[in-house]
């Protein structure tokens, strides 16, 4: 037996998170599978999702539904059996718990009572689609889920503009060609882009293009908008000193005034030319840089 095993076993509570399978269930690793079988209660997000994994381990642990609607009133009950000597395990749907899935409250109150919590990683659908993208992965930006409001996304959308990491993004296939229409738009069709979908599984597919190309892929193939959705997005070019400058300055201005008048003001406290100011005000009203 190794010392995992041991430790999970003894009389030292702990709370284990654990990656699970995005897709193919022979993903999920020994040392998880050992964890599982160990545990005295495993948290998961959906009950009947995760008995289609203990049906293929063989095992039926018991366990409590931790989900974004009870997990603030479940967390000091969970913790009181950390501390009382409890090994229990916390799994989401699938890949990583807490990325995008609940126990953000779990693990603050663990921390603030300085509680055993590990580790047991494992598959990750935001990492497995930055690798296959193709895209810069140096550096990179994990934002989630975008708002499901138009008006809310496309202010999202705005606001990583300028963003020069590579960007990771879940998105629901009902609402994927909307947030590729807002991303276009306001990033400009030929910022480079991948759709990562159905990530392990039979129909797994990954769809490198620009935006504007991926999105024309799509109304084109309506058949490839289902399944879980990873879209990644390149950053955009990194800024000079100058033009940084002349978007800190245009920034207020452009929120109070018109767009010629913005500029005039701008010309008038700056030493950079009109004409350059005029370019960079029409990139930050229509979200692209100019040609």
């Amino acid at each position: 037996m190794n010392d995992h095993a041991e430790a999970v076993e003894g009389a030292v509570g702990q709370l284990t998170i654990i990656a699970t399978p995005i897709g193919n269930l022979d993903d999920l690793s020994p040392r998880a599978q050992r964890a599982i079988g160990a545990a005295a209660l495993i948290l998961v997000e959906d009950r009947r999702h995760a008995q289609r994994l203990f049906q293929y381990l063989g095992v039926q642990p018991k366990t409590l539904a931790l989900h974004e609607h009870n997990e603030r009133a479940l967390a000091p009950q969970i913790a009181q059996r950390v501390a009382a000597g409890e090994h229990i395990a916390l799994l989401s749907d699938a890949g990583m718990p807490l990325i995008s899935d609940p126990g953000f409250p779990l693990l603050a109150l663990l921390r603030e009572q300085q509680l055993p919590v590990t580790i047991i990683p494992g598959p990750n659908a935001a990492l497995a689609a930055l690798a296959l993208s193709g895209l810069p992965s140096d550096r990179f930006s994990f934002e989630g889920f975008l708002p499901a409001k138009g008006g809310a996304r496309r202010a999202r959308i705005q606001a990583l503009q300028r963003e020069p990491r590579s960007m990771i993004f879940y998105e629901a296939p009902h609402r994927i060609s909307e947030t590729l229409a807002d991303m276009t738009e306001l990033w400009g069709a030929d910022r480079g882009a991948a759709l990562c979908r159905e990530l392990t599984k039979i129909y797994e597919e990954c769809l490198r293009d620009s935006l504007g190309g991926v999105a024309a892929l799509l109304r084109a193939h309506p058949d490839k908008v289902r399944g879980e959705m990873t879209l990644v997005v390149g950053g955009a070019a990194e800024q000079t000193l100058e033009e940084a400058d002349a978007d800190r300055l245009l920034g207020p201005l452009l929120a109070e005034l018109p767009l010629a008048q913005a500029v005039r003001i701008a010309a008038s406290q700056s030493s950079m030319a009109h004409r350059f100011l005029y370019g960079r005000a029409l990139a930050l009203t229509s979200g692209r840089d100019p040609v």
